[in-house]
């Protein structure tokens, strides 16, 4: 098990150090002159200015020495400086993240409890009406997009209620944090969250249910019926633990995506997390802020994945790391 992690550490230190170059190669390599991106129009006509932002960048020297300086101060989790506001990037990200980080508490809590829970039910009745309702939410899931079902519930439960003086839910763009008050800090998010799991909620559902029916199949399922154990025991002690492996692969993925930004839900509800920092980044050509989320994100993602490979051999005993 040691030398698995291990392995998978190293792996993912490889993984990190490819996104790493290859965002170096797209925003310092590439024909577009980031110094002229970062002047905009001053640049035009004016090529004392354009050359003092070159140097200031230090795009005056050459690539391999621009790659090590780069990569040395990603190590030392310094991006530099916003063009926007001058303030450092690793400083908007350390304000913007534990946004993400709640969405994505809230967020698993909701998806997995409404996923799983679906899902086993239309495993334990194939075929009936209740599998046939499972169905329904799963089509209606995978088909709605996420901005149409973050505009359907402000419109409904913000902008509707409040026309009619029933002011429940806050409006967009509140945000408290835990520490202040928990009970404000769910309050403000409970929308999001919402929006998230019920999207998400879906894919659990429709990988639970394929994987239990896989599962109740299988011989120690029928011998562990054939003992006469209750058929409640035989699914949830039995047979769900080990359907419960490919949604580790997918909550691992899920989550790291969630923490890297949840760019359409924080769009929609206004929320200042990575998501919304690197939507408003890109539009200004905010250079340093996406190269910062790209290598956060990247490194959540890995993260996340080692985790889950982690956790394969607890939750499935047939599962043997060699």
């Amino acid at each position: 098990m040691t030398r698995f992690l291990i392995r998978r550490i190293v792996l993912g230190l490889i993984t990190v150090w490819v996104i790493m170059s290859a965002a170096f190669i797209l925003f310092q390599v590439a024909p577009n002159d980031p110094a002229a991106l970062r002047l905009g129009r001053a640049a035009v006509g004016n090529p004392l200015a354009l050359q003092q932002e070159r140097k200031l960048l230090g795009l005056n020297h050459s690539t391999l020495y621009q790659y090590w300086h780069f990569m040395w101060n990603a190590v030392r989790l310094d991006f530099g400086r916003s063009d926007v506001n001058l303030l450092p990037v690793t400083k908007i990200m350390l304000k913007a993240l534990p946004i993400d980080i709640s969405l994505a508490i809230g967020g698993v809590i909701l998806w997995t409890t409404l996923g799983v829970g679906v899902g086993v039910i239309a495993a334990r009745r194939p075929r009936g009406w209740l599998d046939r309702v499972a169905t329904l939410f799963v089509l209606a899931g995978i088909s709605l997009p996420t901005f149409v079902l973050g505009l359907l519930l402000l419109f409904f439960f913000y902008f509707w209620l409040s026309i009619h003086g029933v002011r429940i839910f806050p409006k967009p763009g509140s945000y408290e944090s835990f520490g202040k008050n928990p009970l404000t800090w769910a309050h403000d998010l409970i929308l999001p969250w919402v929006t998230l799991a019920l999207i998400t909620a879906a894919i659990y559902a429709r990988l639970t249910r394929s994987a239990l029916l896989d599962t109740l199949g299988e011989d120690y399922v029928r011998t562990a019926r054939a003992k006469g154990i209750s058929e409640r025991r035989v699914v949830y002690r039995h047979a769900l633990r080990a359907a419960l492996t490919p949604l580790t692969t997918q909550l691992g993925i899920d989550v790291a995506t969630v923490l890297g930004g949840a760019i359409i839900t924080e769009t929609v509800f206004g929320l200042q997390g990575l998501g919304l920092n690197v939507v408003e980044a890109i539009r200004s050509q905010n250079l340093n802020v996406i190269e910062g989320v790209v290598v956060l994100a990247a490194f959540f993602t890995v993260f996340a994945n080692i985790v889950v490979d982690a956790t394969y051999a607890l939750l499935d005993p047939r599962v043997r790391i060699q």
